[in-house]
């Protein structure tokens, strides 16, 4: 699928700073019997696709990059599948953005997953693409030693984004605790323990103490993001955005894959990727200093900027396209027309 239409238009971002590709999978339910559709983890039946969102933190939309859908009973950390779509991302992107492994001055990108794409393998292929990685690091008995290993002046504060103290958060490096020889050289380890909020689901060693503990791994060396530990954290943790991509693509018609033959529903996942692009390339070139607009969810945008009612009209060998002058929303989608047919002139 072409996706280039907002970076050629200038709408891309800094390309000085990093790239953050977020991959994630989520389950959708089938209610009778489809090609690939199967029992999954959650004891449901249906399909457990994989996606990529290039995040896109200035909006409350991501920019879909690719998709493949896969069998209900599809395992988390099946490194193949991860590739297949790092890959699939990468081709996505325009040549321009994409990573050059032997050119330093190339754009800086870094795919970020939960601890299901914390594989060796996965790790081998993005240092072989030139692609950065942040994984989720699952908490075992050398992880859960090494924390009680760290000494109480080392832990430091998490950040929040705008650079303020999060309350009752602490990072800490491990990586000198641990044994990484099977990741690639460079890969370090990072702790965050948090108080634990109301309902959190604790394991045994965090109820002894008193924290709730996750870990990541990630190949970023030192001195490359500010805040050094505490900002590589953040970093990671804002990985949890695409939550909210899937979410708003499952409002835009992610709910199930309604074929039965399995081309029909990889042909509309590819349809709902795009339209989680058109919606997000929309904010971006029209609505990016209009909060409200910008920050909305796919539904409330729906409702005052794709539903408005309007008219083709054509005078003078001109076509018009007059909008209803009562709708609250008209005046911002007039100048949102006007700012995207300057964009591509």
């Amino acid at each position: 699928m072409a996706r280039a239409a907002a970076w050629a238009a200038g709408a891309g971002p800094d390309l000085g700073g990093e790239l953050h590709l977020d991959i994630d999978a989520t389950i959708l339910i089938a209610h009778s019997e489809k090609e690939q559709a199967a029992p999954t983890w959650k004891r449901t039946f249906g399909f457990h696709p994989l996606v990529c969102f290039l995040d896109r933190p200035e909006i409350a939309s991501g920019e879909a990059l690719a998709g493949i859908v896969r069998e209900g009973n599809a395992g988390s950390n099946t490194a193949a599948d991860h590739i297949e779509l790092l890959d699939l991302a990468l081709e996505s992107l325009p040549a321009h953005a994409r990573p050059r492994p032997t050119d330093p001055a190339g754009p800086r990108l870094v795919v970020r997953t939960d601890a299901a794409g914390a594989t060796h393998a996965f790790a081998a292929a993005c240092r072989q693409r030139g692609v950065g990685f942040s994984y989720g690091f699952a908490i075992n008995e050398p992880i859960r030693q090494a924390i009680t290993d760290v000494p109480d002046q080392v832990w430091a504060p998490a950040i929040e984004p705008d650079g303020g103290i999060r309350d009752g958060a602490e990072v800490a490096e491990i990586t000198g605790l641990i044994d990484l020889s099977a990741w690639p050289p460079g890969s370090r380890v990072i702790v965050r323990r948090e108080r634990p909020h109301p309902g959190a689901q604790l394991s045994l060693f965090d109820t002894l103490n008193e924290h709730r503990h996750t870990a990541f791994i990630t190949d970023t060396g030192r001195r490359v993001i500010a805040h050094q530990s505490a900002g590589l954290e953040l970093r990671h943790r804002q990985h949890a955005r695409i939550e909210d991509r899937i979410r708003q693509a499952k409002a835009a018609g992610l709910r199930n894959l309604p074929c039965r033959a399995a081309a029909e529903n990889n042909a509309w996942l590819e349809t709902v990727l795009a339209a989680a692009d058109l919606v997000c390339w929309s904010k971006l070139l029209c609505f990016y200093d209009h909060p409200t607009i910008a920050r909305c969810e796919i539904e409330t945008f729906r409702y005052q900027i794709l539903h408005v009612a309007a008219r083709l009209t054509r005078t003078g060998r001109r076509t018009h396209l007059r909008l209803d002058r009562t709708w609250t929303w008209a005046r911002t989608l007039a100048l949102g027309f006007t700012r995207l047919r300057a964009a591509f002139t």
